[in-house]
């Protein structure tokens, strides 16, 4: 039996402790002993080090008691994103947020302390499940970079679940898959006041959210823009690459200055690179096919859609993992608003414990 309290104790811990991307070191320890209390065997890799952080990833295993269920995974982030400095937290009934001034971190703390409450009643009740490994990633929020250092190899489960989207009762099936680019306009230099003329404006030649400039009085001869691409269709992300590609080129094609020891021409490099792949699973997929069995034993209504943003699922997929996104009941994430219905946590840990249930009676 899901015991609301306990869910709502850890989740208020959990959440009041910062645990901003690269510096997840103290929820590390706090989670560390939560799993080992547990029961987990655990685990912590090197992905810190080479991300620069604080901790790599936690793996803890918890040893099935169906010897022939297949192992199940799950997966969910430390980090957060900013501002998250002092938390403090509000309750109002069965809502939690913040008093405005940073992020919850429900995003993805819902998705641990519903992890974990379903594999305790798992335990507490003797209910028959296989092997359950879960990984607690790094550094998901700039970039997937846990997941892209964790070296699945490590891993029995072929099939399972992150929990990292907003709603409930929700299983992202399809995300996109996305280009990173970064454009590098070089101009030429020269006194924004006495002989701009001689100059070629970086900033300029380009539009959107840049990075450059030496001074706010010499005309700037280098400027950086960063953004990305995403698609469903990785035929669209490319065609939308090449667009974007296109459009700095001619721009920095229409400038040039003569001097005295010639014309000089503006120019522009460009960088693309894959910052991850696509999710897309069938809904005909077995992992799907628990979840939907889950919800419906519970009573609930179930859906399976789409999404614009990334998470591990995407890393996961692309390693030989069948593997979906669960909903785990954060709202309005990314923001000072960000806001749990603990209610939602409950009915998520439901859908876990179910889910794992299942997954032991398949074949």
């Amino acid at each position: 039996m899901i015991k609301p309290e306990r869910i709502k104790d850890e989740f208020l811990e959990l959440a009041s402790i910062s645990s901003m991307s690269r510096r997840e070191g103290a929820v590390a320890r706090r989670l560390e002993s939560i799993l080992k209390s547990m029961g987990a065997s655990v685990e912590v890799d090197d992905a810190g080090e080479k991300v620069g952080g604080e901790t790599g990833n936690i793996l803890a295993r918890f040893a099935g008691t169906k010897p022939d269920a297949p192992p199940f995974l799950l997966s969910a982030h430390m980090d957060t994103v900013g501002p998250a400095e002092k938390i403090h937290l509000e309750v109002e009934g069965d809502i939690v947020h913040t008093d405005r001034t940073t992020v919850l971190g429900g995003d993805d703390k819902a998705g641990i302390v519903s992890i974990f409450e379903a594999i305790r009643v798992l335990r507490e009740e003797k209910i028959p499940h296989g092997d359950i490994e879960v990984i607690l990633s790094i550094c998901e929020e700039t970039g997937l970079l846990g997941a892209k250092h964790f070296d699945t190899g490590r891993l029995r489960a072929k099939r399972g679940l992150v929990l990292d989207v907003d709603g409930v009762c929700e299983l992202i099936t399809r995300a996109p898959v996305a280009n990173r680019l970064s454009f590098t306009v070089t101009g030429l230099e020269a006194h924004a006041g006495i002989c701009p003329e001689r100059g070629l404006s970086a900033i300029q030649i380009n539009l959107g959210r840049i990075q450059g400039g030496l001074a706010t009085n010499i005309v700037p001869t280098r400027v950086v823009v960063d953004g990305e691409t995403r698609s469903l269709s990785v035929a669209k992300l490319e065609a939308q690459t090449e667009h974007m590609r296109q459009r700095f080129e001619e721009a920095a094609a229409r400038h040039a200055v003569r001097l005295e020891d010639g014309e000089r021409r503006a120019r522009v490099e460009v960088k693309v690179d894959r910052q991850y792949e696509r999710l897309d699973v069938a809904d005909t997929a077995k992992v799907v096919t628990l979840v939907a069995g889950a919800a419906k034993g519970l009573g609930k209504s179930f859906k399976t859609r789409a999404t614009g943003g990334g998470s591990d699922a995407n890393v996961y997929t692309t390693r030989g993992i069948e593997i979906a996104n669960l909903a785990c009941g954060m709202r309005d994430i990314h923001t000072v608003h960000e806001w749990v219905d603990l209610k939602d946590l409950y009915t998520t840990a439901s859908i876990v414990l179910e889910t794992v249930r299942l997954n032991a009676l398949s074949p």
